[in-house]
Parts: C-alpha cells; structure tokens; sequence
C-alpha cells in the first residue's frame, strides 16, 4: 500500500512540474491578432470577432466551401482549389485557432466551428453551398448540415474523423483539467516527422519541406491552447448517433492505407449516412487529395457536377509513372 501510495505521489509531482513548466513557458496561452511571419498577401474577415483568414475564388458560379482538417490549414487544398475553381467558386477558410485565424480562447467543438463557416458564408454572400470536409473538418462540415441543413446542398468528406472511437486514449485524458494542459505542453509539438509520416502511405510525400512547414505551424502563438481547446470540443458520443438524420448526398473519398482514420470508420460512415457513396483509393493514405490526387480531383469534380457516382474503388497509376510522382 505504501509502494502504491508513493507512486501516486510521485505521478502526481510530474503532473504538477509538468504542467508549472508549461505554463511558465506560456504555452497554454491564446492569440489574437496578427502573427510573425504572416503572409502579405491575405485575405482576412473579422468574422463574430474572429479574424479569419479565407480564399474566394472562381467568380459567380455554384459556391463550394472547403474545411480543412486538424492542425490543418486551408492550405491542405492547394492541389484541389485550381480544379474547382473551373465550375465553381471556391471558399475555403483557415478555422480557428489553425493557421493563420486567430487563437482566441472559447468553444472550438465541431459545432462551433460550423457556427464559423456559416457566419462567413453569410459575410461573404454565400446563402447555400456544397461543403467539402477533411478528417476533423468532416466533423465540423456534418455539425453544419445539422445547424443549418438549408444552407447545405452536398457533402464530400475524406476520410472522416467523426466518432467517438476514433479518437486515441490521450485525447480522452486530455478532457481532464491539468492532464490536458500538461501533455500538450510537453508533446504537441514533438515528433511532426513522425506523425506526417503515419499520414501518408508514400513516404516520398514526406519531406523536410513539409516536416518544416509543419514545425513552422506549431510555433505559432496560441496554437497549442487552441488544439488543446479543439481536442477537447471533440465529444463525439453525443452527436454520432444524428449523422442518420443528414439527408444530403453525401460522396466519402478514403484512403485505403489509411491508417490515421482507417476504412473501417469509412464503411460505418457509409451505412450511417442514408444518402452517402463511399469511394476507396488503393495506396493512399489519409490525405487522398494528394496521394490519389487526379482521381480524387476527378470523383469530387463529377460529384458536384451531378455527374454519375464514381465507382467503389477508383484505381490511381501505377508507381513510377508520371502522375505517381509527388
């Protein structure tokens, strides 16, 4: 009893230096504002007190929004916005507390997030719009068509992140007040090789440039607060039960590599949504838009098009020919 005493003691003194440290280091603190290192050329709205930094483009056509995923920004949809940009226009945004948008300190639940897209589609004169999801923003795109399902046409997500069995068991210790403070502080921002590398089924996608950019990401002020604070919104159990309700038609593009949100997820998803089409890319991980990026580009332009539904799997080119080639 006394060994067992000892070790809760001794668990509980490095939860407390941990977390002293963290916030000595000022890492648990918010950001709003502008940042070191921000781009000249930004487009940003100061959406419900948020500034937001946002594209728009491709001009008075049928308006598409597209939400990045997490630690993500909007620019995971550089080789996607040049293809929509030809039939539509494109909206994409970086959602609070991720790239270049404020940090401020609040709700960063799915469901606020939503709040946030449908506020700038408002500002920028957009009533009614297909949205397109990437991992956690899937989450935040399914919390839009519940919020407000007369301001959604259509539904593309890749590899969804959305339910409650999705997310890893220092996710749910994170909801604990210290806990969550002090295992961000200590690991959010380590090992960025590592964690891309489990992104991608061809590691060539993984470059220094990349693991940089990414690193680069980090270090932006209230970014470890803001994740901490979006970990946190991500309670699944209460609102997985209502993607059966979401009657858009709906197109899941995933990686069949996938091992961030594997297929499985993929699969549930398509049978929980009534009016979803599910489409697999062989070799390609959790970023299909890059791994499989011509066929993905292709389903996604047809599926917004009204285009016939691709087929299950959709076949991408063999290794070593030139669309293969990062």
């Amino acid at each position: 009893m006394n060994a067992v005493r000892e070790l809760l003691f001794r668990l509980g003194l490095g939860l407390g230096l941990g977390l002293l440290l963290c916030l000595e280091a000022g890492c648990m603190t918010f950001h709003q504002g502008p940042m070191p290192g921000e781009p000249k050329t930004a487009s940003f709205a100061n959406v419900e007190g948020v500034r937001v930094r946002y594209v728009d483009t491709g001009g008075d056509k049928p308006a598409v929004v597209l939400i990045h995923g997490f630690a993500s920004s909007l620019d995971a949809w550089a080789t996607v916005i040049p293809e929509l940009a030809k039939t539509h226009r494109v909206l994409a945004l970086d959602l609070k507390g991720f790239g270049w948008t404020d940090r401020p300190e609040g709700d960063y639940s799915p469901d606020a997030e939503a709040q946030l897209v449908l506020a700038l589609m408002s500002q920028r004169n957009i009533p009614r719009a297909d949205l397109v999801g990437h991992s956690w923003g899937a989450s935040v795109a399914l919390a839009a068509a519940m919020r407000a399902p007369d301001r959604v046409k259509r539904l593309a997500l890749y590899d969804a992140w959305v339910y409650e069995g999705q997310l890893p068991a220092t996710f749910h210790w994170s909801r604990t007040g210290g806990v969550g403070e002090m295992l961000f502080g200590l690991y959010y921002k380590q090992r960025a090789d590592e964690k891309m590398a489990m992104a991608f089924y061809d590691q060539r996608y993984v470059t220094e440039e990349l693991v940089d950019a990414v690193e680069e990401a980090l270090d932006r002020p209230g970014t470890v607060a803001a994740a901490l604070a979006a970990v946190r919104g991500q309670r699944f159990a209460g609102v997985e039960a209502n993607y059966r309700k979401i009657q858009q038609k709906t197109l899941l593009l995933w990686g069949r590599e996938d091992a961030v949100a594997t297929l499985d997820f993929g699969e549930r998803l398509a049978r929980d949504l009534p009016n979803a089409h599910l489409v697999v890319y062989p070799r390609c991980g959790h970023f299909p838009m890059i791994e499989a990026r011509a066929e993905s580009n292709r389903d996604l332009v047809a599926f917004l098009s009204d285009a016939p539904e691709p087929t299950t799997t959709s076949e991408k080119p063999a290794p070593g020919s030139s669309e293969a080639t990062p």
